[in-house]
């Protein structure tokens, strides 16, 4: 079976490394999964998501004819299994930055309050 950029084969993980996942494809040539593209969220470690000798499906990225290959897992996915981003605007996220950060400072006035007797307390000497 030839290697074909774009097509999206089952692959064997032959090797693990703290940049990727190196995967075996059915053609018996070997790619890399890169880290960035294991997952759809932050992948700290490649061996909490994969291990040696898992059956994955990968799709082929790049192919440079001198055996490099390039694989990934997280575009293989379905579109139904992958995980949807919101398209908000500038603005939306803007807003909701504010707001969240005004509840934690208001909770964090609170708490620090109650540790110095509250408001007004001030001592008469």
């Amino acid at each position: 079976m030839a290697v074909v950029v774009g097509s999206i084969v089952e692959g064997t993980v032959t090797g693990i490394t703290h940049f990727g996942a190196f995967v075996q494809l059915p053609s018996g040539e070997t790619g890399l999964v890169h880290i960035s593209e294991i997952a759809d969220t932050f992948v700290r470690d490649v061996r909490d998501y994969l291990k040696e000798q898992d059956k994955v499906r990968v799709k082929i990225l790049s192919f440079d004819g001198k055996n490099k290959i390039g694989l990934s897992i997280k575009q293989a996915l379905p579109p139904s299994e992958r995980r949807s981003y919101s398209r908000q605007s500038f603005e939306d996220k803007l807003s909701r930055f504010m707001k969240d950060s005004d509840e934690k400072l208001s909770e964090l006035r609170r708490s620090t309050e109650s540790r110095r007797g509250g408001r007004g307390g001030g001592r008469n000497y």
